[in-house]
């Protein structure tokens, strides 16, 4: 039991310990919302550049709230991602002295491979994905049946097609820290995960076809850093149990 924090704090405690926590992840949220707020205009110009670099020049709004809402919405999306290592250092800080040190020692490398993994995502659908579907979508402008078809594309829409998107690729690059998660927690096995890895590349496609638009490109550019990470996730989690085997006979040795 010397591996665990000494204080046993009882439940009044902990829940001013966490009430703290929250305190200081909602400060730093609203803190971030804040300085957002003010540069909305600067982030959602960033985010309509693979709507630009597609064709398309123009933007509208019909509702009269709909821009401010919008700059209000672009804030918050930039605020949650600004926010998030202050909100996680909150969470590990509450949690982290219940755990035995093997627990934070395992633990402490998923959290930090979270917001690198949900990076690396939404970079994939910011620069790759969008601008594919985006030049998919916009083909079907044109003339039809002598009637001039023309996308006009309202701000609210564009805004949730773009947080669709990035965070969608964002979430599911985070397949390898769920897996391997599962497996810490005895859930799931490497074995399992290997046996069933057919199912997972089908899961994976639907997945991708749910979250992309219906052209074949778009859907591979997701599915496959997903079957690549799926693999990704089977060596690490190889590595791991190599590593507590190891671990498991210095103890059993040391204890004889």
């Amino acid at each position: 039991m010397k591996d665990i924090d000494e204080t046993r704090a009882p439940l009044l405690d902990h829940l001013i310990e966490l009430r703290r926590r929250l305190l200081w992840s909602l400060a730093a949220l609203a803190g971030a919302f804040g300085v957002c707020l003010y540069f909305a205009k600067p982030i959602f110009a960033f985010l309509v550049q693979p709507l630009l670099k597609a064709g398309q020049g123009k933007l509208i709004y019909t509702d009269i709230f709909e821009a401010f809402f919008v700059n209000v919405k672009v804030a918050f999306f930039a605020a949650i991602m600004v926010a998030f290592p202050v909100i996680a250092s909150q969470i590990w800080k509450f949690v982290a002295p219940g755990l035995y040190r093997n627990e934070k020692q395992a633990l402490l490398p998923f959290l930090i491979m979270t917001p690198v993994l949900f990076a690396m995502g939404a970079a994939l659908a910011y620069y790759l994905a969008m601008p594919i579907a985006l030049h998919f979508l916009l083909g079907f402008q044109g003339n039809v049946g002598g009637v001039q078809q023309e996308a006009l594309p309202g701000i609210g829409n564009y805004l949730n097609f773009v947080t669709k998107f990035m965070f969608g690729f964002g979430v599911a690059f985070l397949t390898p820290v769920l897996l391997m998660l599962l497996e810490r927690a005895g859930i799931v096995t490497r074995d399992q995960l290997v046996r069933g890895r057919r199912y997972a590349i089908v899961i994976v496609f639907v997945v991708a076809a749910v979250l992309t638009p219906p052209d074949i490109v778009s859907q591979l550019l997701l599915a496959t850093p997903l079957v690549l990470l799926y693999e990704f996730a089977l060596i690490a989690i190889w590595f791991t149990e190599k590593r507590r085997k190891k671990q498991a006979s210095a103890t059993a040795a040391e204890e004889a």
